[in-house]
């Protein structure tokens, strides 16, 4: 099952990537509802199965500071990568190569966050994996844009999603090198929650918005959320 999943990141990402290379001004439906998957997750399945775990050695208080802890920890660690990028206006490239790096970093953790929540039940980790595939398709997106708008050449931008694709099917597979405790678990899912919070209400959001009316882009957002919603209720029953 794993590998399947492996497999579907790195098409995921791929075909993002694709569609941003020749579709570059249909992506903010895309975006949007990437964005309501995110967060759709992150409140329907990583939260209460967070809750559900860490609450057999935590009490609810401090699972929810993990949360909004590791919401922090991103905003500061994507802030840095901003401000990196941004001292470097004249960098030949250099603010996009960071910016896709960081990306494919991320797309690392993300893949070890589908192994880490298949650890937890088959049913957290294909919920997880939907979230993640839908935030791959972005983040294959986000690579060739921040390439393209940093003066690099299509084959350049095509390097760098191929390395952003591997990414989580690497992620993924170094799960399979180490088992962790079910306490660790209910932390990883709260950090990971925290995560996607901010990825979604943070990044995908305001991206999915520019330029474009918010309409079409809210309820391609508010369907994402939906989808999400019927899947963890299915994968529940």
């Amino acid at each position: 099952m794993l590998f399947a999943v492996a497999a579907a990141t790195f098409v995921a990402t791929l075909l993002g990537g694709l569609f941003a290379l020749r579709f570059k001004d249909k992506l903010h439906l895309i975006l949007g509802f990437s964005a309501g998957a995110v967060i759709g997750v992150a409140f329907f399945d990583l939260l209460p199965e967070a809750l559900k775990l860490g609450s057999t050695y935590f009490d609810i208080s401090t699972v929810t500071s993990i949360v909004a802890l590791a919401f922090v920890i991103y905003l500061f660690l994507d802030r840095i990568v901003l401000l990196h990028a941004h001292t470097d206006e004249e960098g030949h490239g250099s603010r996009g190569i960071l910016g896709a790096g960081s990306l494919s970093f991320h797309s690392f953790l993300d893949g070890v966050g589908i192994g880490f929540a298949f650890q937890v039940s088959p049913a957290v980790g294909a919920i997880v994996a939907v979230a993640v595939l839908t935030h791959d398709f972005s983040d294959g997106i986000n690579t060739v844009n921040m390439i393209l708008k940093s003066g690099g050449s299509r084959h350049n931008a095509f390097r760098w999603l191929l390395l952003d694709a591997v990414a989580p099917a690497v992620g993924i597979l170094s799960t399979f090198l180490f088992v962790l405790p079910e306490q660790a678990l209910g932390v990883m899912l709260a950090s990971f929650c925290g995560f996607f919070l901010y990825i979604g209400a943070s990044d995908l959001l305001p991206e999915s918005h520019h330029r474009h009316p918010t309409m079409w882009t809210s309820c391609a957002t508010v369907l994402g959320i939906g989808v999400l919603y019927v899947a963890v209720s299915l994968a529940g029953l």
